[in-house]
């Protein structure tokens, strides 16, 4: 009975990805990585689902005794500061919403927390240009209240998640649109090119050694 139990625990761990992708929706990998059989965590949009799907696929591996996933965030982006069709590789983040000014807090910083309000990890992909990345419960049509050069809706709450887990987490980001009026329809067109992308980034983290050129940004 020990042995068969032990046996299903190894199955049980070995079905859990070293690699985790997450992703925010299933339209922005194209069916990608679903062709290529690889999985794809989709958290859903905004921070609590975000939080809240990510926790719980952590928790599975903490059942079995694996070892945590890498957790690799892939995702469209709007920016003012990179230009449309760039790839971004995201290492430091904020929370751009997040707004308790009234209570004397400046932007961004959590009411009461003792976490910085930038989380910042190791970047995952320095061959990238940098940017920091700020997380929002809207779809950004113009300047942030907080200063960040890229603007989506869940890498934030992702790599809160990874840190108090201890979880390493990489995060890279293509730019859709300029977060202006027409970003909604640039999003929508520019969503096949970015999966490829995504893909491409994937494969790349697969390999046995990691590039060591750092770019500037």
């Amino acid at each position: 009975m020990a042995e068969s139990i032990t046996r299903m625990e190894r199955m049980a761990v070995a079905s859990l990805p070293s690699v985790l992708v997450v992703m925010a929706l299933e339209i922005e990998a194209q069916g990608v990585f679903e062709r290529a059989g690889v999985p794809v965590l989709y958290c859903g949009v905004g921070k609590v689902n975000a939080a809240m799907v990510l926790m719980r696929e952590l928790s599975q591996y903490r059942a079995v005794g694996a070892p945590l996933p890498r957790v690799v965030n892939f995702g469209t982006a709007g920016s003012q500061h990179f230009a449309t069709g760039t790839l971004v590789g995201c290492h430091r983040f904020v929370q751009r919403d997040m707004d308790a000014s009234a209570l004397g807090f400046p932007i961004g910083h959590t009411p009461f927390e003792h976490l910085p309000a930038q989380l910042q990890f190791a970047p995952l992909f320095p061959e990238l240009p940098q940017g920091l990345c700020g997380s929002g419960d809207s779809f950004q049509t113009g300047a942030a209240a907080l200063h960040c050069e890229v603007m989506e809706m869940e890498a934030y709450a992702l790599a809160k998640v990874c840190q108090a887990e201890g979880a390493v987490f990489g995060c890279a980001k293509y730019i859709t649109d300029g977060a202006d009026h027409a970003a909604a329809d640039d999003w929508r067109s520019n969503l096949p090119r970015a999966a490829g992308e995504f893909y491409r980034l994937y494969q790349q983290l697969l390999q046995p050694a990691r590039p060591t050129i750092i770019a500037a940004g």
